[in-house]
C-alpha cells in the first residue's frame, strides 16, 4: 500500500498553502508542457490517478470530457475535490471520484482515452503493476500523460542544493543507480517516495504495452524566471520528467 502521507494533517495543512493548491492548475509551472501532450478532450472518458483537490479533473470536465473519474488514496484530498464542485455543479458535473490505492488500483478494461496523473507515481512501490493496469484500462491508441519528480529529484544526498566557494552550485547525488524507497523531509518528516532511475520508467513503460512518445526533463523557462526569479535555481537540474505514453 502506497504511504498515505496526505492524510497526515502537518503535511496535509503544508500541502494546502502551496502555489499549485490554491492557485490550481495555473500554479503548477510544468502544467503548459503538459497541457501539449494532451489530446482533444471533447467527448473523451478521463480517468486522473492521483486526482488531489481535482483541478485536472475540473479542468477536464471543462474541456468537454464525456466523463471524468478522479481516483485518489487520501480522504482529506477527495473531501477537497468534491467540497470544490459546488452544490451548484454537483448536479450536471461528468465528474466522479472514488478512493482507492494507486500501488492496487483496479480499473475496468478498454474504458478510458486518457489516463492522466501528476506528481503521484513516485509515491508508488510496484511500477510495473500500475503502468500494466493502466494500460488495461485504456483503449488501443489510447494515451496516458504523468509527471513525476525527476530521479535525479529522488536521488538526492542533501535536501538543498550546495554552493561552493567560486559560487557554482551542485545537487550531490546518493546511489543514483540503487532503486528503492527513499526518505525525505519534505512539509512533514518521513515522506517516502520510490527513486527509480531513467531506463527504468521507460523500460517498463515499454513492457507493459506503451510507446513512449515525449519524454521531458522540464525546467522553468527564461520566461517563467523572469516572472518568478527564485525559480532560476531550478535551471541547474531538471524538476520533473513528464511522459506521454500511447497504448500499442
Amino acid at each position: 500500500m502506497a504511504q498515505n502521507i496526505y492524510d497526515d494533517d502537518e503535511f496535509f495543512a503544508a500541502y494546502s498553502h502551496l502555489p499549485r493548491s490554491v492557485e490550481g492548475l495555473s500554479g503548477a509551472p510544468e502544467w503548459p508542457t503538459l497541457r501539449e501532450m494532451l489530446p482533444d478532450l471533447a467527448g473523451r472518458r478521463v480517468v486522473d490517478l492521483g486526482c488531489g483537490f481535482g483541478w485536472f479533473c475540473r479542468w477536464a470536465d471543462e474541456a468537454g470530457a464525456a466523463s471524468v473519474l478522479g481516483i485518489d488514496l487520501s480522504e482529506n484530498m477527495l473531501a477537497r475535490a468534491r467540497a470544490s464542485m459546488g452544490d451548484a455543479d454537483m448536479g450536471d458535473t461528468r465528474i466522479t471520484y472514488q478512493r482507492q490505492d494507486l500501488d492496487a488500483v483496479e480499473l475496468p478494461d478498454d474504458s478510458f482515452d486518457l489516463a492522466y496523473s501528476s506528481l503521484t507515481v513516485h509515491y508508488l512501490s510496484d511500477l510495473a503493476r500500475f503502468t500494466e493496469s493502466v494500460r488495461r484500462a485504456l483503449i488501443p491508441g489510447g494515451r496516458f500523460v504523468c509527471s513525476v519528480e525527476h530521479p535525479i529529484y529522488t536521488a538526492p544526498s542533501s535536501p538543498s542544493f550546495v554552493t561552493d566557494a567560486a559560487g557554482r552550485v551542485t545537487w550531490p547525488l546518493d546511489q543514483y543507480l540503487l532503486e528503492g524507497p527513499r526518505t525525505t523531509d519534505w512539509l512533514a518528516p518521513g515522506v517516502i517516495k520510490h527513486h527509480r532511475t531513467l531506463g527504468t520508467y521507460l523500460t517498463q513503460f515499454h513492457r507493459a504495452g506503451f510507446m513512449v512518445n515525449e519524454l521531458v526533463e522540464w525546467g522553468p523557462s527564461a520566461e517563467q524566471i523572469e516572472l518568478v526569479p527564485e525559480w532560476a535555481i531550478e535551471r541547474d537540474r531538471p524538476m520533473f520528467l513528464l511522459i506521454r505514453a500511447d497504448r500499442t
